[in-house]
């Protein structure tokens, strides 16, 4: 049950991608640090940044409509992405584009003022032609490695929201805060693998478990995919501090 409302919660973002898409815009925001102006895709990422402190990256695995869009190219290709070095593609995207962000605003003009609701038409981001041909593309751009590669590839390698989430848990667990995660009871692991078939990411997550590494996992998302697919239970949702 808890995975049907998930991925309905997921297609839902998905659908409404055409009204929100502004709000996670990574080139809006560097358009309004020129005049100084706080917009809607700032206060997103900040807001992101500061609920997986608590949450982990829940939002990828419950919220976010690029997430919902990969799930449903997951019936065209089911297949797990490879990972490694690839993962860390986006790191470099992400950090050449804050600091795009920091000196665009160092050399912005005007006072700071804070507008949601930026290059918005009453808040809705797609309202003219022009604008659904910045949608299509971003949409080609989420889906195809998703297609090429497997399982939430754009995900793995291209993502300019992950790393706020992987920085916000990092700092949870360095602040000793209490995080939702998913905890392991290893001898109730039989070494099935329907954990592995399960997770929307794509993970080893048998092969974490056997390492007691899943609560180490950058990539993991979780969406709790690998806890409803566990016939023995051995994983499972909790809401602790754990060293």
């Amino acid at each position: 049950m808890r995975q049907k409302v998930r991925k309905c919660l997921l297609l839902i973002s998905f659908l409404a991608f055409p009204i929100t898409i502004w709000y996670f815009s990574p080139y809006l925001i560097i358009n309004a640090a020129m005049e100084h102006i706080i917009n809607g895709s700032f206060i997103v990422f900040c807001l992101m940044l500061i609920l997986s402190m608590f949450l982990g990256r829940v939002w990828c695995g419950y919220l976010c409509p690029a997430g919902g869009l990969q799930e449903c190219a997951m019936r065209v290709k089911d297949d797990p992405a490879k990972q490694g070095k690839r993962d860390k593609i986006k790191y470099v995207i992400w950090t050449l584009w804050i600091v795009t962000v920091i000196v665009t605003f160092i050399c912005g003009k005007n006072d700071v003022t804070i507008n949601p609701f930026y290059m918005t038409d009453h808040g809705i981001s797609v309202s003219s032609i022009y604008n659904y041909v910045i949608y299509y593309g971003v949409v080609m751009l989420l889906v195809f490695p998703a297609l090429i590669h497997g399982r939430r590839a754009a995900c793995h390698y291209i993502c300019w929201m992950a790393p706020f989430m992987v920085i916000g848990s990092s700092i949870g667990r360095l602040l000793h805060l209490p995080q939702l995660h998913i905890e392991v009871e290893k001898d109730k692991c039989v070494g099935c693998g329907m954990c592995n078939k399960a997770c929307s990411m794509g993970l080893d997550v048998r092969q974490m478990v056997v390492d007691s590494s899943i609560l180490k996992s950058t990539e993991c998302i979780q969406c709790g995919a690998c806890v409803d697919g566990c016939p023995k239970k051995a994983l499972s949702y909790k809401w602790t501090w754990r060293r």
